[in-house]
C-alpha cells in the first residue's frame, strides 16, 4: 500500500515538470468545457493509455519500440490535426462535411465543443505523448517491472503513477477553465483564445516531433522534480539508506538490521548461510558481478580482508547479482569465481531479491555488519579500501575479538583488476545495445534486425559507431558477418569491452587495432602485439593498456568469425 501511495504522490509531482508542457495545452484546449463531460475523460484516457503502454514496455521487447514509435506518430498526426481546427474554424467545417451523417456530436468535437468520447479519444493520443516523462519514482517503478516481468501489480502501480499525475492536471484544467471563463466575460476574447491555443497545441506537437519531450525537457525536469522524489523515496523507507542511530561509544552508528539471505538461487564456496548462523560474526557483504570492471578492481581488497581477519571470526559474502542474461548463468559464475580466485562464500542472487532487501542500487557496494546483525557502516563503488578496513578491525574489536591485525591491506592486483589510472581517465562506461546506449555515430539504429551499418572515417571524443553487418539489441550488438567492426574515441589508460561468442559458443577471432595502427606494447591482457585474440566466453575482455602518455585515440576492433557479441566498454 505505502508504494501505491508513493507512486500516487510521484506522479503529483509531475505538474512541477517541463517535460509535461507538451501535454498542458492539450488539456488546456478543453479547459472552457464541462469537466465531467470534457476534462475528465481526456485525464482518464491519458491515465490508462500511459499505464498501459509503460506496462508493455517493461516487456523490453523490440516490439514495443516500434509499437511505441508508431503510437506516438499517430498521435500527432490526430493532435496537429486538433491544433489545426482550433487555428482555422474554416478547416474543422471543411473536416466535417463527410461525417455529417455521424450526427452533431462528431462535428461538435471538431469544431472544439464536443463530448466525452472525443475526449476520451484525445486524451488516449495524449498519454502516448505522456509516456515518455519519467522521474525516479517511475524509473524504481519501470525497473523494478523489468526484473519481475509485467504483472497486474506493476500495471496498478504505474495506473497509480498516472492517477497522481492525472490529478494535478485536473486541478490545474479546473483552475484554468475558471481563468479562461474570466478572461472570456472581460474581453470577449473567446476566439483569438482558441486559437492561441491552436497555436500551442501546433508548437507542443513540434516539440515532440523534434525530440524536445523527451530530451531537453526531460532533463530539465531532472533537475527541479529529482530532488522532491528521491525525497518521498528516503522519508518512505525505498531510498538505498535509512536513518541512521547513534551507538554509545563508537563512531558508527546502527543503519538496520541485517536483511535476511533469502531467494539465493545457489551457494558456493559455502552452505546456505542465515543471520541468525551469523550471528556473534562480523560480517561484510559485497554485492558485485563478475564482467563489472569496479567490482574486478574491488575484488583483490575484500578477498584480502577475507583471509586476514578470518581468524578473527569475520565473514565476508559475495552477493553476486547480475547486470547481463549471461551472468545469471551457473556455469558462468563457477568459472569467474574459480579464475578470479575468490575463496569466501558467493551467493548468486539471480532474482535480485536479496538486492532488493538491502535497497541496493550500486555495483561494487559493500555493506559491514556487527556481530549482533546490525548494519553499521556501508560504501558503495570503488575505493576507500583503508576507512573500510579500519571500520572491519573496530567492529571486531566491539565484538571482544583480541589481537585483531592492524594495519591495512596492500593487495597485489594486474590486468583488469589494477587500480585505474583517474588523472587520464576521460571515458565513461558506455553500452553497446540501444537499451542504454549513448554517442552511437553510425546513423539510425535499426531495432533487433540485421541492418549494415557505415563506421565513421572520424570521431569525437567518446563517440563509437559500427562498421558491416550487425544485429543491435537492447543490451548487446552481436556481428553477423566476417569483418564487422566497432569504432570508439577514447581517452584513458585501459580499454575493455564485455563481450561474447554468441549463442553458439564457438570461438570468435578478433583484431583491434589503435589510430589504425596494431597495439605494440599498448595491447591488453586478452590481446597481443598484433591486436589479436579470440572470444571464448562471456566476460570483460582487457584490449588495450597504454604504457606511455594518454590521449585522444581511437581503438577499432574488427570480428574475424561471425556471432560475435559486444556488451558494454569500460575505462581505466
Amino acid at each position: 500500500m505505502i508504494l501505491f501511495l508513493l507512486s500516487y504522490l510521484g506522479g503529483v509531482l509531475t505538474i512541477l515538470s517541463p517535460c509535461i508542457l507538451p501535454v498542458l495545452p492539450f488539456v488546456f484546449a478543453r479547459s472552457d468545457m464541462p469537466f465531467v463531460r470534457s476534462g475528465l475523460p481526456l485525464l482518464a484516457g491519458m491515465a490508462v493509455t500511459f499505464a498501459g503502454i509503460a506496462t508493455v514496455a517493461t516487456l523490453g521487447g523490440s516490439w514495443a519500440v516500434h509499437a511505441n514509435q508508431a503510437g506516438r506518430i499517430a498521435a500527432m498526426v490526430l493532435l496537429a490535426l486538433f491544433g489545426l481546427t482550433l487555428l482555422l474554424p474554416s478547416l474543422a467545417e471543411h473536416l466535417t462535411r463527410p461525417l455529417v451523417a455521424l450526427g452533431d456530436r462528431l462535428s461538435s468535437r471538431s469544431q472544439g465543443h464536443g463530448g466525452a468520447g472525443a475526449s476520451l479519444l484525445l486524451g488516449v493520443a495524449t498519454g502516448l505523448l505522456w509516456a515518455p516523462c519519467a522521474g525516479p519514482i517511475l524509473g524504481l517503478l519501470l525497473t523494478g517491472a523489468a526484473i519481475q516481468g509485467a504483472s497486474a501489480n506493476t500495471t496498478l502501480l504505474l495506473l497509480a503513477y498516472a492517477l497522481g499525475a492525472a490529478t494535478s492536471l485536473a486541478g490545474a484544467l479546473l483552475i484554468g477553465g475558471k481563468v479562461f471563463a474570466a478572461m472570456k466575460r472581460s474581453l470577449a476574447a473567446g476566439e483569438w483564445i482558441r486559437r492561441g491555443l491552436g497555436v500551442l497545441v501546433l508548437a507542443g506537437v513540434a516539440a515532440i516531433a523534434l525530440g524536445l519531450d523527451t530530451g531537453l525537457l526531460t532533463r530539465l525536469s531532472q533537475s527541479r522534480t529529482a530532488g522532491l522524489e528521491q525525497m518521498l523515496l528516503d522519508k518512505l523507507g525505498f531510498g538505498h539508506t535509512g536513518e541512521s542511530v547513534a551507538v554509545k561509544g563508537s563512531s558508527l552508528p546502527v543503519e538496520g538490521a541485517m536483511p535476511p539471505l533469502d531467494g539465493a538461487t545457489l551457494w558456493l564456496n559455502s552452505p546456505p548461510l542465515t543471520p541468525g548462523a551469523l550471528r556473534g560474526k562480523v560480517v561484510v557483504v559485497d554485492f558485485w558481478t563478475y564482467s563489472c570492471i569496479n567490482c574486478l578492481r574491488a575484488l583483490p581488497f575484500v578477498e584480502a580482508w577475507a583471509k586476514k581477519y578470518a581468524g578473527q571470526g569475520l565473514v565476508v559474502i559475495g552477493v553476486h547479482a547480475p547486470e547481463f542474461a549471461f551472468e545469471k548463468d551457473e556455469g558462468n559464475v563457477r568459472r569467474a569465481v574459480r579464475d578470479l580466485g575468490v575463496t569466501y562464500p558467493v551467493v548468486l542472487d539471480n532474482g535480485l531479491k536479496i538486492w532488493r532487501a538491502y535497497k541496493n542500487e550500486y555495483w561494487p557496494a559493500h555493506y559491514f555488519i556487527d556481530a549482533q546483525g546490525r548494519i553499521r557502516h556501508h560504501h558503495f563503488g570503488e575505493g576507500d579500501y583503508d576507512q573500510s578496513e579500519k571500520v572491519i578491525q573496530q567492529l571486531l574489536a566491539e565484538a571482544g575479538r583480541s589481537n585483531v591485525p592492524g594495519g591495512v591491506v596492500v593487495p597485489r592486483a594486474g590486468g583488469a583488476q589494477a587500480a585505474a589510472d583517474v588523472t587520464t581517465l576521460q571515458s565513461p562506461e558506455t553500452y553497446v545495445g540501444y537499451g542504454r546506449g549513448d554517442n552511437f555515430a553510425s546513423g539510425p539504429v535499426v531495432y533487433d534486425q540485421p541492418a549494415t551499418y557505415v563506421a565513421p572515417r572520424s570521431l569525437p571524443l567518446n563517440q563509437w559507431g559500427l562498421g558491416g553487418r550487425w544485429t543491435i539489441a537492447e543490451d548487446k550488438s552481436r556481428a553477423e558477418r566476417a569483418g564487422a567492426r566497432i569504432v570508439f574515441r577514447f581517452h584513458a589508460r585501459d580499454l575493455h569491452l564485455v563481450l561474447g561468442p554468441g549463442s553458439s559458443g564457438k570461438p570468435v577471432h578478433f583484431r583491434v587495432t589503435l589510430d589504425g595502427l596494431a597495439p605494440g606494447a599498448a595491447h591488453g591482457m586478452d590481446s597481443d602485439s598484433q591486436g589479436y585474440g579470440t572470444v571464448t566466453g562471456q566476460r570483460l575482455y582487457q584490449l588495450i593498456r597504454q604504457p606511455g602518455p594518454v590521449s585522444d585515440k581511437t581503438f577499432a576492433i574488427e570480428f574475424l568469425d561471425p556471432g560475435g557479441e559486444a556488451f558494454a566498454f569500460t575505462f581505466g
